[in-house]
């Protein structure tokens, strides 16, 4: 990880622009290292429990796994969902870069429980390019601080990818609200007891707007209404229906949101939510496939540490490790090379993403924009097709070992599988 950002992308350039001027070498070095403490010792644990715990649904309360709460708190409490957000906001201002290193530590010490501060990152995004300064007061302090946390509201019954076909309604209140009224599926983290709050970024169209995508308006929907003050007023009816029992990822909780005449408001303009949806989309597409690098990375790991100690047979070298075995070191060194190749184009993806919001060029920053806009697409394809290849390997690599649930390489299966689905489907 260390040597693709000093040596392929050259993190150390980037405290060189304005605003970055903390992400010194031994500043990234520090981010790194204290991440790893956190990950290693609070959240990786959970993985395992929480794939047996599941998350569980009684009465319209959703409950995440066991442990996961006080993790995300102390994540949230130490300043990590803050690292790369503006300083105008409460966050740390550090390059996009970092964070996203922190991110593929986080998905390869648990992925599901990467999903709750993953799409508070959509949700701040969208709100931060195209919220009105009134939504930006609000909200974004709180999800930059992971007291609250944010979600896509996007995918419908009959619309999945096609999202023309959203009915989702919005009407008009006549006091700069609008009522929302629709069902939405397969909503990470639509509910849980994390925080006190939970930001929806709904997809509706009003009565009266243009069929097809450029009828589609994006609204903001809080599970609990802000009062003026800024204090939490009466809860709003956008309520979990129901939870999705799945292959994998059980500990994030899936829901089917349903949005009973519930107050939304307007991000941006009328019309133009799919543009606006994009933004959040991009940010999901990355979080996706450093959560197949993640994965990738943790089948590796387990991979080499089995073989190193798994004495079976003779190799040529006369050696008894299976790590000797010519075909085992085959598929090691695939899934390490596959592992790198992934992690170096999206390291190089978020650099770009950093250069187009902070170069003092404008032409290098119209460069950089249009890089990401073509490689946030490659990144999530390409991460999450190793994800699911090299979780397939290190199954393979153990053997029947790798076939048993407490090994682990199962668990990486399942849950890899879905990161080649969600925030657009592969091909």
């Amino acid at each position: 990880m260390m040597f693709v950002l000093d040596e392929v992308v050259n993190v150390a350039e980037l405290a060189g622009l304005p605003g970055f001027e903390d992400a010194t070498p031994d500043i990234v070095q520090g981010v790194i290292d204290e991440a790893a403490k956190i990950i290693e010792n609070t959240i990786a644990p959970l993985n395992e429990t929480g794939d047996e715990e599941g998350c569980k649904f009684d009465n319209g309360v959703v409950t995440p796994p066991s442990g996961f709460k006080e993790a995300y708190q102390l994540y949230a409490e130490s300043g990590w969902t803050a690292l790369d957000k503006s300083i105008d906001f409460g966050g740390q201002g550090l390059p996009f870069t970092l964070a996203t290193a922190v991110s593929e530590m986080l998905s390869g010490g648990n992925d599901a429980f990467s999903l709750y501060p993953g799409l508070t990152n959509g949700a701040y995004e969208a709100l931060l390019e195209h919220g009105s300064n009134e939504l930006k007061t609000i909200y974004l302090e709180k999800l930059t601080t992971g007291e609250w946390t944010g979600t896509m509201c996007l995918t419908e019954p009959q619309a999945g990818s096609d999202l023309s076909q959203v009915r989702t309604k919005a009407a008009d209140n006549g006091d700069g609200s609008y009522a929302i009224e629709g069902t939405k599926i397969f909503i990470t983290a639509g509910d849980h007891d994390f925080t006190d709050n939970i930001i929806h970024l709904v997809l509706a169209r009003l009565p009266d707007a243009p069929a097809g995508v450029k009828g589609i308006s994006l609204f903001v929907v809080p599970k609990f209404l802000v009062n003026g003050d800024g204090s939490l007023g009466e809860r709003n009816p956008a309520v979990c229906a129901s939870i999705e029992h799945k292959m994998g990822i059980h500990g994030s909780c899936t829901c089917v949101m349903s949005f009973e005449n519930a107050t939304g408001y307007l991000v941006g303009n009328l019309n133009e939510g799919l543009r606006y949806m994009f933004t959040m989309m991009n940010s999901a597409r990355l979080m996706v496939g450093l959560q197949g690098m993640g994965v990738a990375e943790r089948a590796t790991q387990g991979a080499i540490e089995y073989a190193k100690e798994r004495k079976q047979g003779k190799a040529i070298n006369g050696g008894a490790m299976i790590v000797d075995h010519p075909d085992v070191r085959r598929m090691i060194m695939t899934m390490k090379a596959l592992t790198e190749g992934s992690r170096m184009v999206a390291y190089d993806t978020a650099k770009q993403f950093d250069l187009s919001r902070a170069h003092p060029d404008e032409a290098v920053r119209k460069v950089a924009a249009k890089q990401v806009d073509l490689m946030i697409p490659i990144c999530k394809a390409f991460a999450t097709d190793v994800g699911c290849e090299v979780a397939s390997l290190g199954v393979q690599v153990l053997g029947g070992a790798g076939y048993i649930r407490e090994s682990g390489m199962e668990q990486n299966m399942r849950d890899a599988k879905i990161f080649c689905i969600y925030e657009g489907t592969n091909g």
